[in-house]
């Protein structure tokens, strides 16, 4: 079974997962030929290696703490927001178990 992704116009729902957090897996929201969204859900210890995405980049804390990094490392909590520059190498870490928005500029935009 396919796996539903919104369509454009749809309300998708991000607030905090709470007790649902632990029970939760990363999953795409939305994509289309220019933009991808997901939740990314990362456990405590949890990493995301050091990387680097083409396009622009938006990760956002919903709940939880993670550790940021890019140039330098940061701590992020619920309700802060960091934007990238493509090709900008960066990481993740959850500190606290947690739940991360993230939107990507595809490539052709």
């Amino acid at each position: 079974m396919a796996i539903h992704h919104a369509l454009s116009g749809e309300l998708i729902d991000v607030r905090p997962l709470g007790g649902k957090l632990a029970a939760t897996t990363t999953r795409t929201l939305y994509k289309s030929e220019h933009l991808e969204v997901f939740r990314m859900i990362l456990p405590a210890g949890k990493a995301m290696p050091a990387h680097r995405v083409d396009g622009e980049v938006t990760v956002q804390c919903l709940e939880g703490c993670i550790a940021f990094t890019a140039d330098k490392v940061q701590t992020m909590r619920a309700g802060d927001l960091v934007c990238l520059a493509g090709g900008v190498l960066h990481a993740l870490e959850a500190i606290e178990d947690a739940s991360v928005l993230v939107t990507v500029l595809l490539h052709g935009a």
